[in-house]
């Protein structure tokens, strides 16, 4: 790591010097000037006047190893507590190779021994400029968190503003469109009763048929836009989905779930489980080329899990290549609103994708760590570009 420029803080280097000898502190601030280092040097010696200089602001602590009433490795412990990222260098004449590593092993940035300080400057650059570069990574993975908490919210509110839409255009149908289908419906009906031309009873009963097919589609899309049968339980909702899907693709579809009865779902759980489904089952018809479907739900350890699989073709590089693919980077954001995630595997025997959720909203810690699952997900699914 290259030497930070201490110049470029523009005013001099704040150093707290832990040191019980005046004399060797006279030496440290010899070897500060020969080094060319503006620095502002205190000198303390005492367990207590230590923690009282830690209320201010200091750029570097340096501490003898040897300290009346305790040691440099306890003023250590001390300083790590107050500011794990404050660079602390330990000069000693005593200190063994041993004790040397215990100290790095604790935090210590660097250590130097009395009789040789020659290094002395290069080594509290280096202290310096790995101090910095601690707190700019700490800085920018506090405001990536930031960042990553404010998309989480928008996300979450685009979905609530997408789904109260859906529900306000699902009333309109049923109100507006509905209701004037049914009317209509009454009105050829009684043209069919009473009319005394064959050719106008005949077109009034196939203009029945056309309005019995608008309001079966309307009754459709009411229930695509708005899930009024999640009111009746997620299990149940999952139930008319697979049968309405098995009777509309041909597909063998089957659906599971443990325990029998699922108890009451925490808000929102129930809809992004149903919406997940449903979107899987879009995708497995429209890509899959499958010939057998499944739907597990389980809830076990405090998460409910659904997973959907086909026997289908799988997914090719080709498929997770779409660079302007949404389909399972929708799904991953819906499930991360309420501390979920969404994992998918695909081979030769068909592709699964399981939606988890935990029932308290919070996602398991190793969930989220760096190198974890959700690192290496793909961000597409079988979505035409």
């Amino acid at each position: 790591m290259p030497a930070v420029d201490l110049k470029s803080l523009n005013r001099p280097l704040r150093l707290l010097h832990l040191e019980d000898s005046a004399f060797d502190h006279e030496i440290l601030l010899a070897h500060l000037r020969a080094g060319g280092l503006d620095a502002e040097v205190e000198r303390i010696e005492t367990e207590a006047a230590l923690r009282a200089a830690l209320a201010q602001a200091w750029d570097l602590v340096v501490s003898d190893f040897a300290l009346p009433g305790f040691s440099g490795l306890q003023a250590l412990e001390i300083v790590r507590a107050r500011d794990p990222l404050l660079p602390f260098v330990l000069i000693s004449g005593t200190i063994g190779e041993d004790m040397a590593v215990q100290a790095m092993r604790r935090g210590a940035s660097d250590y130097l021994l009395k009789q040789n300080l020659v290094r002395l400057v290069p080594a509290l650059q280096h202290a310096v400029e790995a101090s910095r570069s601690r707190r700019d990574q700490r800085a920018a993975r506090e405001a990536l968190a930031a960042s990553e908490a404010r998309l989480r919210e928008l996300t979450q509110h685009l979905q609530a503003s997408v789904e109260a839409e859906r529900a306000a255009i699902a009333r309109e149908i049923h109100d507006d469109v509905g209701g004037s289908l049914t009317a209509l419906k009454f009105d050829l009906a009684w043209i069919e009763r009473h009319s005394g031309v064959p050719a106008v009873g005949q077109r009034a009963r196939e203009a029945l048929d056309t309005v019995a097919h608008a309001i079966e589609a309307s009754q459709r899309i009411m229930h695509n836009l708005r899930p009024a049968i999640l009111e009746q339980g997620l299990v149940a909702a999952l139930q008319w989905m697979t049968q309405r899907f098995e009777k509309r693709s041909g597909l063998e579809t089957r659906f599971t779930h443990s325990p029998a009865e699922l108890p009451a779902l925490p808000p929102g759980l129930a809809l992004i489980a149903y919406r997940t489904a449903q979107e899987a089952l879009t995708n497995v018809s429209k890509h899959a080329q499958a010939r057998r479907v499944k739907l597990d739900l389980t809830l076990a350890a405090g998460v409910l899990s659904l997973e959907v699989s086909d026997d289908g073709r799988g997914l090719t590089a080709q498929d997770l290549a779409k660079a302007r693919s949404f389909g399972l980077r929708g799904l991953r954001e819906r499930a991360a609103t309420v501390g979920g995630w969404v994992d998918l595997s695909s081979g030769e025997r068909g592709t699964s994708l399981i939606l988890s959720l935990p029932m308290d909203g919070r996602p398991p810690q190793d969930e989220h760590e760096e190198g974890g699952r959700n690192a290496d997900d793909p961000t597409t699914w079988g979505v035409d570009p």
